[in-house]
């Protein structure tokens, strides 16, 4: 029987929001209500008058929303997909909420080189796996302090020497004395698709894909 359920669509709060709305209009993907003034979670909505719902969560919660299928599809940067290793589809970058995930740190340090090989620091960062990896390769033992926001405000009060987190202008760190280091990845958004919902559901997924894809090449080329 087919699935009769409206198909449902996670989406990042905050700025990432601001940049979703235009590719989702052009998609045909219509919220009944203000997505970003309503103080509500869910909100219905339709495309090519079929039932649809959007879920308005935290970034960082998208991949898991997802993955587990409490959601057919969402939008997430590529920053949590590299974090999290969800098991989703991921058929287009949405090219939005460009930025770089950034190895950074007070300029002083930075200039005196990177820490030695075998040496041990603390990073401040809520990145833990891609943080750890990185300075494992490098031979550096990295005590991660998990943090959820204000990375920068570690290192001036001394509670790491390096943090790793998403950098777009820069002028934050500059406000505080740090600088750039190095970049471990460009970050932008993507679609990511439940694969059991795009095995189940192919007929109404597939053409919102094509028609975000197609909204994604008009923007860029205009």
């Amino acid at each position: 029987m087919p699935d009769t359920r409206p198909l449902t669509i996670a989406l990042s709060k905050g700025r990432i929001l601001e940049q979703t709305l235009p590719l989702l209009e052009a998609a045909g993907l219509t919220p009944y209500e203000d997505v970003q003034k309503t103080r509500k979670l869910m909100v219905d909505g339709d495309v090519d008058g079929r039932a649809v719902r959007f879920l308005i969560i935290r970034a960082a919660d998208v991949c898991t929303y997802v993955e587990q299928g409490a959601a057919d599809i969402g939008v997430a940067g590529r920053d949590s997909l590299l974090e999290y290793q969800p098991h989703v589809f991921e058929p287009l970058d949405l090219g939005i909420g460009r930025c770089r995930l950034c190895v950074c740190g007070p300029k002083e340090l930075v200039e005196a080189g990177p820490p030695e090989r075998g040496s041990r620091i603390r990073v401040a960062t809520k990145y833990d796996h891609l943080a750890a990896d990185y300075f494992l390769s490098q031979g550096v033992q990295a005590e991660i302090i998990h943090l959820y926001g204000s990375m920068e405000l570690a290192p001036l009060v001394g509670m790491a020497e390096r943090i790793v987190d998403l950098v777009e202008t820069g002028s934050t760190l500059r406000a505080n004395g740090l600088v750039e280091e190095l970049t471990l990845c460009d970050i932008s958004s993507r679609l990511i698709v439940n694969p059991a919902s795009f095995a189940t559901r192919k007929a109404q997924i597939q053409p919102i894909i094509e028609k975000l894809r197609s909204a994604v090449e008009v923007r860029d080329k205009g």
